[in-house]
């Protein structure tokens, strides 16, 4: 599997584990104390650790959690674990953040999401939060042998290939596949607008070049759509109508659903198959599916923007 490749058995990330409940079926750290980024979040040894842990059973995990780390939680504690576990389920893109956690001389916040969630928002990309975290390059600590979320995992990956296609010329560079990646869970991010640096997507993906090419390689090789010229760093890829429909149908449900909701005219309520046939051979055909992308992303980063500024009122 290409996410595999990026497995780390960095003893720093495993000691920072080592503090919380063991029952994960997924944990990795990402971002800018990570992997190094060039611009403002270029200190890497100060930069502040980020973890994203998956669990089956939220309530137990945070039951236990409480009682091995109860000063990571804001207020909420008090209310108890099913509590964090409904605010962590239904808020928020389905994540439960812990922010501002020293831990092993580090600086680190962890976000706790339901395995079931997460699966559903890899295939599907119901937030294309998390999804698109593990779009980039990500240092995975530890993994069950789940199967169905290793093929979400896997199948995440192909879709933002996939989208990326679409939105690309025919003919293009290595570096413009993962520049569109990466941005795939920034478009219409509140936090890209305001706030936060706005070549950050940029930042990301120059100095991880061979972190991509690690990660998206082999679903590159294997794809019968693209020619993929390793030594030169160029990809070619089909844009007819044909071959674009083709890539259409496979997109995550819910970014099909927002393309047919931006080109179905009210009250005609055309099936998603017959809006993808159109877009297919409408010229543009890539903005739509970036806009598709944008409708996505704003509710569930709006959502979340909300949530960090109750949290931080809150702890402050």
């Amino acid at each position: 599997m290409a996410l595999q490749a990026l497995q780390s058995s960095g003893v720093a990330f495993r000691k920072i584990l080592s503090h919380f409940p063991e029952e994960l079926s997924l944990a990795f750290a990402y971002g800018s104390g990570v992997y190094r980024q060039v611009g403002p979040s270029s200190d890497q040894k100060n930069a502040m650790l980020d973890f994203v842990f998956t669990v089956d059973d939220p309530v137990a995990w945070h039951s236990k959690n409480l009682k091995k780390n109860w000063n990571h939680y804001s207020f909420l504690k008090v209310l108890g674990p099913k509590i964090i576990t409904t605010i962590q389920n239904n808020y928020g893109a389905g994540v439960y953040y812990n922010p501002l956690v020293m831990c092993d001389g580090r600086l680190i916040k962890y976000g706790v999401i339901s395995t079931n969630i997460l699966i559903e928002d890899l295939l599907s990309w119901n937030n294309l939060y998390v999804a698109g975290r593990l779009q980039k390059p990500v240092k995975i600590i530890a993994m069950n042998e789940n199967v169905a979320l290793r093929s979400a995992l896997d199948k995440n990956l192909k879709s933002a290939v996939t989208t990326a296609f679409l939105m690309l010329p025919e003919s293009f560079s290595e570096e413009d596949l993962f520049i569109e990646i990466a941005r795939l869970s920034y478009s219409g991010d509140f936090r890209m607008v305001v706030g936060e640096d706005k070549t950050k997507v940029l930042n990301i993906v120059k100095p991880n070049i061979a972190h991509f090419r690690e990660l998206y390689g082999n679903i590159l090789q294997e794809n019968p759509q693209v020619v993929y010229k390793i030594q030169q760093g160029r990809l070619e890829i089909d844009k007819s109508p044909e071959g674009q429909f083709t890539q259409l149908m496979t997109l995550p449900k819910t970014l099909q659903q927002q393309i047919n909701h931006i080109m179905d005219p009210p009250g005609k309520n055309r099936d998603v198959e017959e809006t993808l046939l159109q877009v297919a051979h409408d010229p543009d055909c890539g903005e739509v599916v970036r806009l598709g992308v944008k409708k996505s992303v704003v509710y569930s980063s709006l959502k979340l923007h909300k949530m960090w500024k109750g949290w931080l009122r809150k702890t402050s």
